[in-house]
């Protein structure tokens, strides 16, 4: 069967868009010789949806929106399989179900609904839908197809040591005598997931000895990003077929011949995490109906960084920098900061904060003279420059990007109200570290383009500081960010414990003991912060759960 696969870039709750976009990818799988189109998971309502299937206006419209697809798909000579959000059987304890239909000659021939629903790190879809009891294979041009939903691929008794399912939906699937395996997928990209999901459909091909066809989301929605990069295996596990990463794309697969195309532009590492921040950003602008951002510069490389990310999410002509010079700032911090605006000709304007500051300090010291100096003071500036950029986003209606990187957040060296300002926090899954290496790439990618490099050395090279009080450096508090970085993501990413950090990274477990404090008494700063992108396995949002209000230490 010639399959194609129609890697789409939906937006949650645009039906209307959505169904006009896998129409206009059915026609075009058509006129390149496909005898089936495969959507991704929830292509019609995207992904995740969330308390949007808690209204019945939801599921209605979203049952008229299919209903129209296969209306106006009636002149295709090709079959369809398209995800979304169908409504449960009479009866059932929740009212919705994550499923697929399948529309041939203008009519909904079959519909398949997903089993496994996954409610572990940012999935919760048992809170919101229906598990299906069983399933059946469905027969399109005389060949039996295994059509899965996500979750119910990822299963295999012969891939996991330990699985979270007892059933196998693949499994029984393949015992009633599937011919090819269907799988469409939202599976959020993080670093290292492309080949995860690769060895899984390898294992599966191989076990069954079926062709597969891993149909995959590409964009971003909300916090999550999905790369693409959907591919078919021969049922020895070999890709004939791939499509490109962080991009919309449609590549077709001969499951008979075991031929495809190849449109792979795969990147890996630090690169393949820069394309991730940049379609997340974009996206999460263009969908919550924004053209515009601000990025408050200060000099520094967290702010460089967004800063260079934003360029490529939504062009210069859209990027505002503003530099807010205080009492404590350096001379070179608001030169590299115009330096770093005028290499990526951004708007940059300058607003100091010294006056704004020191009126702020005069009002506050009748109430203040009893006590001595401290955060308090530093926070005001950072408090000021939350109020400056807000002001502006006001007025321009401008999105504010806000700066902070996870080591920061993760110990809380941010400022509620100042610096965590804004509307998306783009490297709030990024450890300082990795801050350094990402805008390395941001200056080869602009390189590359002809361009000059936008971040100046200086911004490697200077210590890091936030500059709120005389001569203040980051490791006045805190260790080294490579110590610093390998303690966190222990911590955070892996749950181990205090000593087993101290012993695998080589320090005291005094110092691994006050980091951890850190963590656990800053957790009420995180939930108040602007949503961030998920780049790691385990990113600060709704993928981290843990109580505000606890005595649990370790």
């Amino acid at each position: 069967m010639r399959i194609a696969l129609a890697q789409i870039n939906n937006t949650v709750g645009d039906l209307e868009a959505n169904a006009a976009k896998i129409l206009d990818f059915s026609r075009r799988a058509e006129r390149a010789g496909a005898e089936l189109v495969a959507f991704p998971e929830l292509a019609l309502t995207g992904y995740p949806p969330r308390d949007l299937v808690e209204k019945h206006s939801f599921l209605d419209r979203t049952a008229q929106a299919l209903e129209g697809i296969a209306r106006e798909s009636a002149g295709l000579d090709l079959g369809l399989v398209v995800g979304y959000v169908a409504r449960s059987p009479e009866r059932a304890g929740i009212h919705a179900q994550n499923a697929a239909a399948v529309i041939e000659k203008g009519r909904i021939v079959f519909r398949q609904c997903k089993m496994l629903l996954p409610t572990y790190d940012v999935f919760d879809e048992a809170r919101y839908f229906q598990a299906a009891e069983s399933q059946d294979l469905c027969t399109i041009r005389g060949t039996k197809l295994a059509i899965s939903i996500c979750e119910d691929s990822w299963n295999d008794k012969q891939f996991w040591e330990r699985r979270r399912y007892s059933r196998d939906p693949i499994e029984e699937l393949a015992q009633r005598g599937a011919e090819v395996i269907i799988s469409i997928n939202a599976s959020p990209w993080n670093i290292g997931k492309r080949k995860l999901r690769e060895d899984i459909f390898r294992a599966t091909a191989r076990r069954f000895q079926l062709p597969v066809a891993y149909i995959h989301m590409v964009g971003g929605n909300d916090q999550l990003v999905f790369d693409g990069s959907s591919f078919a295996m021969t049922a020895c596990g070999e890709l004939r077929a791939r499509a490109k990463s962080f991009a919309e794309d449609l590549i077709l697969f001969d499951s008979y011949a075991g031929t495809g195309d190849d449109h792979a532009n795969h990147l890996v590492g630090d690169e393949a995490a820069f394309e991730a921040l940049v379609l997340g950003t974009r996206d999460y602008i263009r969908k919550c109906g924004f053209r515009s951002v601000l990025v408050g510069l200060s000099g520094g490389i967290d702010s460089a960084l967004v800063a260079s990310i934003a360029v490529e999410a939504v062009g210069k002509e859209n990027v505002t920098g503003v530099g807010m010079p205080g009492p404590y700032s350096s001379e070179h911090s608001l030169g590299d900061a115009r330096s770093l605006a005028e290499h990526l000709s951004i708007r940059f304007e300058v607003v100091p904060i010294n006056r704004g500051n020191q009126a702020m300090l005069d009002t506050l010291q009748p109430l203040f003279a009893a006590y001595s100096p401290d955060t308090t003071e530093e926070n005001l500036q950072s408090r000021l420059r939350g109020m400056v950029l807000m002001a502006l986003s006001n007025k321009y209606g401008s999105l504010v990007l806000t700066t902070g990187n996870k080591s920061e957040i993760a110990v809380g060296y941010c400022t509620l109200y100042g610096d965590m300002c804004g509307g998306l926090a783009v490297i709030s899954d990024v450890p300082k570290t990795m801050v350094y290496r990402l805008a390395r790439v941001a200056n080869c990618r602009f390189q590359r383009s002809g361009a000059t490099a936008p971040i100046p050395e200086n911004t490697f090279t200077k210590p890091p500081s936030a500059e709120l009080r005389p001569d203040q450096k980051d490791t006045d508090s805190l260790p080294e960010y490579d110590v610093l970085d390998a303690i966190l993501a222990a911590y955070i990413e892996r749950y181990e414990s205090v000593p087993e950090i101290a012993a695998k990274v080589g320090i005291s477990e005094e110092l691994v003991r006050d980091i951890v404090r850190k963590v656990d008494r800053n957790e009420y700063k995180r939930q108040q912060a602007a949503p961030g992108l998920r780049i790691t396995p385990k990113a600060f949002g709704v993928g981290r759960r843990f109580p505000i209000a606890h005595r649990f230490t370790e």
